[in-house]
């Protein structure tokens, strides 16, 4: 006989999509004004932040999705809920930020070597206004640092607004000094400062995205416990995976003594569940075998 134990743990949520969709609405109505702007002026350095500032748009509006459907329950297609959606979607940002700082890279070195006159009046103007609306937005998500999404959100726009203020000095040293070099100078800092920040994003989702054991888990530790448990004989086949990088998964077969009753199983299991929630492992399926059982499970 095989029995199965399950563990789930849901978060309360709270509700936080108004000021989300808020920061989303402003982001992405001035992205668009970021690159029409940048065309403009003739200024790679502000069409640079506007490849920042779609990135963080893309990561703003998913955050908005999960956000609201975070604590949407599980489906026949969707066994584990809508957490893995979370994955995808840094993927996706990883894809637009990398394309986008590569095309800024390859716009501004050259105008490194050739500089071109920008409208300076035009670059001060959008970097007050890129500085009072990204500003407004960080004000506006800081009014709730208890939720974890809105925190990585205002950090986002946190770096937008310090680009800015890059990009508003830089534009002031232009009015006064002739120096238009500083403008692609600027867009290459930017480009690269996103693609560094998007390989590294890369490197810490790739493991999440190829089911890899998450790097906070300690899995020595949990077999240790586990084998130490009264009336367990082994284990095998243990999987630990994470759907997101924050909500992981286990699964295991254990190997049992044969006289164990009932009870003693599911005193078992209870210490099991413990056992896991100290390495913030959230659902947990184990399946039983009695010892000197055949397992004839097919892997």
């Amino acid at each position: 006989m095989k029995h199965q134990g399950h563990h789930h743990s849901h978060g309360q949520h709270q509700d936080n999509t108004s000021n989300i969709g808020w920061a989303f609405a402003l982001n992405l109505f001035f992205t668009i004004i970021e690159f029409i702007g940048g065309a403009l002026t003739n200024s790679v350095a502000i069409l640079s932040d506007a490849i920042h500032d779609l990135g963080d748009t893309i990561a703003i509006g998913l955050g908005y999705f999960f956000e609201r459907y975070s604590n949407k329950k599980e489906n026949p297609t969707y066994t584990y809920g809508y957490r893995r959606y979370s994955t995808l979607s840094a993927i996706i940002n990883v894809i637009v930020l990398t394309t986008g700082s590569i095309i800024m890279l390859s716009k501004s070195i050259p105008r490194i070597i050739e500089p071109e006159e920008v409208d300076v009046k035009g670059m001060i103007f959008f970097g007050i206004l890129g500085v009072i609306i990204n500003g407004s937005a960080v004000f506006k998500l800081m009014k709730n640092k208890n939720s974890a999404n809105q925190r990585v959100m205002m950090l986002h726009l946190l770096e937008d607004t310090l680009g800015w203020v890059a990009v508003l000095i830089g534009a002031i040293v232009m009015y006064f000094i002739n120096l238009p070099i500083i403008d692609p100078i600027l867009s290459t800092c930017i480009a690269v400062y996103i693609l560094y920040n998007a390989v590294k994003n890369l490197f810490s989702i790739l493991p999440i995205f190829l089911q890899a054991a998450p790097t906070n888990v300690d899995q020595k530790k949990i077999v240790q416990q586990i084998r130490s448990l009264q009336g367990v004989k082994d284990l095998h086949d243990l999987h630990i995976w994470s759907l997101d990088g924050e909500f992981n998964i286990m699964s295991l077969h254990l190997v049992i003594d044969k006289d164990l009753d009932k009870n003693q199983v599911a005193s078992i299991k209870k210490d099991i569940r413990r056992i896991t929630s100290e390495d913030q492992i959230h659902h947990v399926t184990i399946e039983f075998e009695w010892e000197n059982e055949i397992c004839d499970i097919a892997h």
